[in-house]
């Protein structure tokens, strides 16, 4: 058994194809794409964060709004950038949003990826410390974060406050009870997988991956996953871990399906360059009759090692195309594959 969510980046551009011609086209698609795949048992609904681009950004309105209109689905993010974030207040944005949708969140956070300006975070009036690299920073501000979601006091009150202060250091309201225990990090690589672990946090694998060791991306993931179980043991935290990954898969049911993804029927890894001197590996598509994906997709190492697999979706093509696509792998490749 394993979990299935989507995941969208949420784009939009005023193309004739596109579904998605604004950013409010976007939005409200977002909650109607939520409520919908909770309708046909879809697990989870999450999000990209990207900034300064046509696509979803500020993720707390639009996931306050979605557990406001839902009761079960699990609502996400992947992955939230760290380095562009204020830790403290996230959490009271990230607090508002659980208590909403009655502690539903899994909110998955990270350093982040290439944005589409440079050093995009000096723009929200953020600056590295020094010696610091914005990766330290994103990881810096992540602990912030996970240490003040604990709900303890640490700012001095004042003797002579507008309202009555309970006793004691005040923390940070409104405080979500558990939200502490379902936050996860996007890892591109082994190390910061170990990390997450070390750090108590739930692993992202999305379907790129730093190259380290030039086997195929499935392989080099799962092993990633291994390594992060292993840490999670070694550093004697309670319950299990969950592990998450991402996964861009299309059963060619209609003659639709066929023109829009048949072409990716025999896709490939690929490896190339995100950033200067790094090379990364970029995991292949599925595409194929329902019988040949449950043949392929289990060989996929990876997902064999997670227990929850977000779909990427093309969120321009609307919300009733997608919940096709959501519901052909619902009803005719999860059976098949032991996930229903």
């Amino acid at each position: 058994m394993k979990k299935i969510g989507f995941l969208s980046f949420g784009h939009w551009a005023d193309h004739p194809a596109y579904s998605t011609r604004t950013a409010s086209d976007t939005l409200l698609q977002s909650i109607d794409l939520a409520v919908a795949a909770e309708e046909i048992g879809i697990d989870g609904a999450y999000f990209r964060v990207h900034h300064f681009a046509a696509q979803l950004a500020s993720p707390f309105p639009l996931l306050s709004a979605i557990g406001a209109k839902t009761r079960k689905i699990e609502i996400g993010t992947g992955v939230i950038d760290m380095r562009y974030e204020n830790p403290l207040y996230m959490v009271e944005d990230a607090g508002a949003a659980d208590l909403i949708s009655g502690g539903r969140l899994q909110l998955g956070i990270s350093r982040g990826s290439p944005e589409q300006v440079i050093d995009g975070w000096r723009y929200f009036g953020y600056d590295l410390s020094k010696g610091e690299t914005d990766a330290d920073m994103g990881r810096r501000k992540a602990l912030e974060f996970l240490d003040k979601l604990k709900g303890v006091g640490f700012a001095q009150p004042n003797p002579n406050p507008m309202f009555p202060n309970p006793p004691g250091l005040l923390r940070l309201e409104p405080h979500a009870e558990g939200l502490r225990n379902r936050i996860w990090w996007g890892a591109a690589t082994n190390a910061t997988a170990v990390w997450a672990a070390e750090n108590a946090m739930h692993l992202q694998s999305s379907t790129l991956k730093f190259d380290e060791g030039g086997k195929p991306f499935h392989i080099q993931q799962a092993e990633q996953i291994r390594l992060y179980r292993e840490a999670w043991k070694k550093a004697g935290h309670q319950g299990e871990p969950r592990v998450s990954v991402s996964r861009s898969i299309f059963a060619l049911m209609t003659d639709e399906d066929r023109y829009l993804f048949g072409r990716d029927a025999k896709g490939t890894d690929q490896f190339g360059y995100i950033e200067k001197d790094t090379r990364a590996v970029f995991g292949r598509s599925y595409a194929g009759e329902p019988d040949q994906l449950i043949k392929e997709l289990a060989q996929d190492e990876a997902i064999r090692e997670a227990d929850t697999v977000l779909l990427t979706i093309p969120n321009t093509l609307g919300v009733d195309y997608n919940i096709h696509i959501l519901e052909s792998i619902l009803k005719h490749v999860a059976p098949g594959l032991g996930w229903r």
